[in-house]
């Protein structure tokens, strides 16, 4: 057995220095601002409007947390910080910072123990309008692998109810692959406006079909061949789901398909490991949130009154995929 250590318990203290230093230098355009060739302090200074001081503190830690490569006076990129951190780079993903670590993010966690005393949040604590603008990205790959796995490409003339649609991908991937697919999305109104930007500049804008309104007062409409319920279900608890796919069942045409899309928790809660991890969030920033197992999503449905219920294959998708038919 080695030596007990206790460094690894003080970078656990400091580990929120970490995300808001990556926050502070997407914010900045750093990343961006080196690839595109300013990378001294001096000429990172004019780029970024900021202190030579302030910059070289920020860059020096980012090149420790090993965000940045160092030679000299002289900063680049690494392979991760230049696909993922500059604009640029068609797998840019430093949006998400603004939702994942904002400030209503943070405060929610500054707050977690009379939170798990009282054993929800006081007030869901999240922004949704940037969660349509940030979190797009991250969305995106998903919505992809989504619509592949439905096999929509020769379904012919569909209608597809995006409930709770957000940025709109989920619906938009399949409008993607079927260019016969009608496309209908609900949401607050201000979020939607996000969306329909969205297919506007995915060429489906004729197709996309906004529904502003509350998923639990606003008539769906229908019936649908697909409903999706992409990253909603796990902020409701088990009663307001259940109520909620009730309303979605009696949307659907008998041979539709309800398609969940959401994180899901092995019977142990404790793997995979970011699916549990997430239970914390959900508690931190929601009043009734919490992470389901199979089972128990299978239950919901099936009070529901679906019957058929199965679960995709999607090895690697960071999402599990579930399927029910009436």
């Amino acid at each position: 057995m080695s030596a007990p250590d206790p460094a690894w318990l003080i970078e656990e203290f400091r580990a929120f220095e970490r995300s808001l230093a990556l926050r502070t230098a997407i914010e900045m355009d750093l990343f961006t601002q080196i690839s595109a060739g300013a990378n001294t302090i001096r000429a990172l200074a004019s780029a970024c409007r900021a202190a030579e001081r302030g910059l070289r503190a920020l860059c020096d830690y980012l090149t420790v947390q090993g965000h940045l490569a160092k030679r000299g006076t002289r900063y680049s990129l690494t392979l991760n910080s230049r696909l993922y951190l500059t604009t640029a780079s068609p797998a840019y993903l430093g949006s998400a910072v603004n939702f994942l670590a904002s400030d209503s993010a943070v405060t929610a966690f500054c707050s977690l123990r009379k939170t798990v005393e009282r054993g929800s949040a006081a007030s869901a604590k999240l922004d949704w309008i940037e969660y349509a603008h940030s979190m797009a990205p991250l969305a995106q790959p998903i919505a992809s692998f989504v619509a592949s796995a439905l096999k929509v490409k020769s379904a012919g003339p569909i209608q597809v109810l995006d409930l709770a649609a957000g940025h709109g991908l989920y619906g938009l991937a399949i409008a993607g692959q079927n260019r016969s697919a009608q496309i209908f999305a609900l949401d607050s109104r201000k979020v939607l406006e996000i969306a329909i930007e969205n297919a506007r500049q995915a060429g489906a804008a004729e197709r996309f079909h906004p529904i502003p309104g509350d998923a639990f007062q606003t008539r769906f409409g229908g019936p649908y061949d697909l409903i999706l319920v992409a990253n909603f279900a796990h902020h409701l608890d088990e009663t307001e789901n259940i109520r909620l796919f009730r309303k979605c069942r009696t949307a659907l045409k008998p041979s539709g398909r309800f398609v969940l899309i959401d994180f899901i928790v092995n019977p142990d809660r404790i793997s995979p490991a970011p699916d549990a991890s997430f239970a914390l969030t959900l508690l931190a920033t929601s009043e009734h949130g919490s992470i389901y197992t199979f089972q128990e999503f299978s239950k919901m449905l099936r009070a529901a009154g679906f019957h058929r219920v199965r679960r995709l294959n999607q090895r690697g998708l960071g999402r599990s995929i579930l399927i029910a038919s009436r």
